[in-house]
């Protein structure tokens, strides 16, 4: 096990003294979002709770997958758009109940500019 190497964090190498632009990050920082987005995504997460309840497990199961996608701010847009996606053929299958669902993902989605 000598000769194992785990790095945590950050990690620098520079090969030689020119041209180095110094620690890249890559990291996201979350977009602040608008009041008006927070309280949809409150209204479209209410709805998917009221929903779960009148769907079968399996359904349900995807609801939840998908709601931690919707509801995080630190998520990436494009993770975000395709959890909105699969709610929304969700609550199609479902008929009336699940009209609601699709009216608040619809709302999101126009603030969200997609």
């Amino acid at each position: 096990m000598s000769g194992d190497n785990y790095h945590f964090g950050d990690s620098v190498s520079m090969n030689g003294g020119i041209g180095n632009t110094g620690i890249v990050k890559n990291q996201v920082t979350p977009a602040q979002t608008s009041p008006e987005l927070e309280a949809a995504l409150r209204q479209l997460v209410e709805l998917l709770t009221e929903l779960r309840a009148q769907v079968p497990p399996a359904r349900a199961q995807s609801l939840d997958e998908a709601l931690p996608d919707i509801a995080s701010p630190a998520v990436e847009p494009q993770q975000r758009h395709r959890a909105l996606l699969a709610v929304a053929g969700i609550a199609a299958t479902v008929g009336a109940v699940g009209q609601p669902v699709i009216e608040a993902v619809n709302s999101v989605l126009a603030l969200l500019g997609g």
